[in-house]
C-alpha cells in the first residue's frame, strides 16, 4: 500500500520537464485519447504511452507510485487494464489503472488548485510461466495441400473479464470458417488451418510456437489473416503483402461491396501472425468498425452479452468469403 500527492501530466515530455519534482509523488497520467481520429486504433496507439512505460518513467525521478488514465473512448466507471514494462535501471513502483469518470474527477479537483492525496494498494503480482498451448483445426487442400492458409484470434484475455470482443470474437469467427465449409460441403484447393493461439497478450508465445514448428516443418504459408480487433460490424481487411498480392485482391473487393465491405487498405495484420510473412505469407487483417471497441477493451464489460451475433456472423462471412478466393485463386 502506498499513499501521497498526486501530480498530473498530460505527455511523457511534461513529465521530463517536472523531473525530480515528483520525488515521493505519485504521477496522474491523464492521457485523454484523441477523440479526432476516426480511426480509434490510432488513438489508442498514441495515448497508451502512459500505460506502456509511464512506471518506468516516473520510477526514474523517483516517483513511488503512478496512476493511469484508462485507454477508453468513453466516459465510465470501469479502469481498463493492459501491457505495461518496467526499466530494469529504476525501482519497479506500482501503476494502477482508472476510470475516465475518476480520473475527470480528480482532474478536476487539482485544476481547482487543490492539494489531492490518495492511497492505493497493489496485490498484483506476476507468476511464473506454465506450459500453455495453441488449439488448430484444419480442412486439406483437395489440389494444394501444401498451400497453408493461416486464420485465426487468441484465446487469452485479461482476467478481470471474458475477453468476449478480445478475442472471443476472432477464435470463433476462425471456428466458423471450418464449420460453414464443411456444412456447405466446400473443399477448398489449399489447405485451411484456424488457429487459437494463446498468449498474444502477455509476449506472443503461441505465434513464436506457431512460427517456429512451420520452419521446423519446411511448411509453405501463402496467407493469413487475424480477427483480433472485436467482433462489431466489419468494414474492410488491412493489408500487410507483395505489392502483386495487393493488385490480386484489389480486383475482388467488388464482390464484397454488397457486405459494406469496402475498405481495403494498407496495414498492419494482427500481432499472431505477423512474424509469418518472414516464411512468405501475405497478411491481412479484419477491421470491424472501431468506435465502440475501447468502450470495453481490457475492461470488465468485455463479456458475451457485449457482443452482437449478427455483427459477429457478418465478420465470419466475410473472413471466409476472403480465404475461398484465396484458396481458389492464390495470391
Amino acid at each position: 500500500m502506498i499513499s501521497g500527492e498526486i501530480v498530473e501530466v498530460i505527455t511523457i515530455k511534461e513529465l521530463v520537464a517536472l523531473g525530480n519534482k515528483v520525488k515521493g509523488k505519485i504521477v496522474f497520467f491523464n492521457i485523454v485519447m484523441n477523440p479526432t481520429y476516426i480511426g480509434t486504433f490510432n488513438a489508442y496507439g498514441e495515448s497508451g504511452i502512459g500505460r506502456r512505460s509511464g512506471a518506468a518513467e516516473a520510477a526514474r525521478y523517483g516517483a513511488i507510485g503512478v496512476m493511469v488514465r484508462s485507454l477508453a473512448s468513453n466516459a465510465d466507471d470501469y479502469p481498463h487494464t493492459g501491457v505495461m514494462s518496467y526499466n530494469d535501471s529504476f525501482p519497479k513502483i506500482p501503476a494502477v489503472a482508472i476510470s475516465t469518470n475518476n480520473a475527470n474527477a480528480i482532474s478536476a479537483k487539482i485544476k481547482n488548485g487543490k492539494v489531492v492525496k490518495v492511497f492505493f494498494k497493489n496485490n498484483c503480482t506476476m507468476l511464473a510461466p506454465v506450459q500453455s498451448y495453441n488449439v488448430i483445426g484444419e480442412i486439406r487442400g483437395s489440389e494444394k495441400p501444401q498451400e497453408i492458409i493461416t486464420v485465426g484470434g487468441h484465446l487469452d484475455s485479461w482476467d478481470l473479464a471474458e475477453g468476449a470482443q478480445d478475442d472471443g470474437a476472432g477464435c470463433v469467427q476462425s471456428i466458423e470458417i471450418i464449420r460453414a465449409f464443411k456444412k456447405a460441403g466446400i473443399q477448398p484447393k489449399r489447405t485451411i488451418r484456424a488457429v487459437m493461439f494463446m498468449n498474444e497478450e502477455n509476449g506472443s508465445g503461441g505465434a513464436d510456437a506457431y512460427l517456429e514448428n512451420a520452419k521446423l516443418k519446411k511448411e509453405q504459408h501463402i496467407f493469413a489473416l487475424e480477427s483480433d480487433a472485436g467482433g462489431f460490424t466489419p468494414r474492410g481487411f488491412t493489408l500487410d503483402m507483395k505489392e502483386e498480392a495487393r493488385n490480386k485482391v484489389n480486383d475482388w473487393i467488388q464482390l464484397f461491396k454488397n457486405y459494406s465491405v469496402y475498405d481495403f487498405s494498407i496495414g498492419g495484420s494482427g500481432s499472431d501472425i505477423d512474424d509469418l510473412k518472414t516464411i512468405g505469407a501475405g497478411l491481412a487483417g479484419l477491421r470491424p468498425d472501431s468506435q465502440r471497441y475501447f468502450d470495453l477493451h481490457h475492461a470488465s464489460t468485455d463479456v458475451f452479452e457485449s457482443v452482437s451475433k449478427r455483427e459477429l456472423d457478418l465478420g465470419a462471412l466475410n473472413m471466409a468469403a476472403f480465404v475461398w478466393l484465396v484458396s481458389e485463386h492464390g495470391l
